[in-house]
């Protein structure tokens, strides 16, 4: 059975998503993103801890429909269209 280790995440600047991501450690993922130079006033835990294949599904879903709504266009620092 795999294990729940994995945080859903998502960045926002002001009220604008501008990532979502996954990680097992929310603190140093957030200080990674700052030190990359990437602008933003919030991080937020989103759901459950979660397994890692399972949390991964979630991020790629997110960044699809943030395109769907947004004509096209991917999460400001979202680099590809799965989070991968």
């Amino acid at each position: 059975m795999a294990e729940r280790d994995t945080i859903k995440y998502q960045i926002k600047d002001g009220n604008e998503i501008v990532y979502y991501g996954i990680t097992n450690d929310l603190e140093r993922r957030e200080q990674e993103h700052r030190s990359e130079g990437m602008d933003f006033t919030s991080i937020e835990k989103i759901g459950n801890v979660t397994t890692r294949d399972a949390a991964g599904d979630w991020e790629e879903e997110r960044i699809r429909h943030y395109m769907s709504q947004h004509s096209g266009r991917r999460p400001r620092y979202n680099q590809n269209d799965t989070g991968k």
